[in-house]
């Protein structure tokens, strides 16, 4: 039995990037920190809600690469200063991609008690009928 791949369906035409995306997204090592949720706040907004606590505005960086949103975070260590009897808070960095769909565009990004909100907006494509000329060979 032969796996047909996105790329390979004779019905879909120009998909391979789309294919190539899911791959790169699958691979990219997101594990479960920081949690985040993914809502959709009407029909063509979303909302990605990181829990970035212990992480200031500074320590965060959100940038756009290749349709892919990224959203680092690195915290300074400062255990030189500090000498603790317990740690279980782990100053950790972490890196967090979501893939971008065509016409995605990132929005507006708000700190608000410990969590990271970052607003996306999809606009609508415009319905466009072409109609091609038949010329005679």
């Amino acid at each position: 039995m032969t796996k047909l791949t996105l790329g390979a369906h004779p019905y879909m035409l120009g998909f391979e990037q789309l294919e190539r995306m899911l791959e790169r997204s699958a691979k990219s090592g997101n594990e479960g920190y920081p949690p985040f949720n993914i809502e959709q706040t009407s029909q063509n907004s979303y909302r990605i809600t990181l829990a970035v606590a212990g992480f200031g505005e500074g320590d965060l960086a959100i940038t756009v690469e290749d349709r892919q949103l990224v959203i680092r975070g690195r915290q300074r260590d400062d255990s030189d200063e500090r000498i603790y009897l317990h740690r279980g808070i782990a100053a950790r960095q972490f890196q967090r991609s979501f893939v971008l769909a065509d016409g995605v565009e990132v929005g507006e990004a708000i700190m608000e008690n410990g969590l990271l909100h970052v607003d996306l907006t999809r606009a609508q494509p415009e319905m466009v009928v072409q109609k091609i000329k038949i010329n005679k060979g």
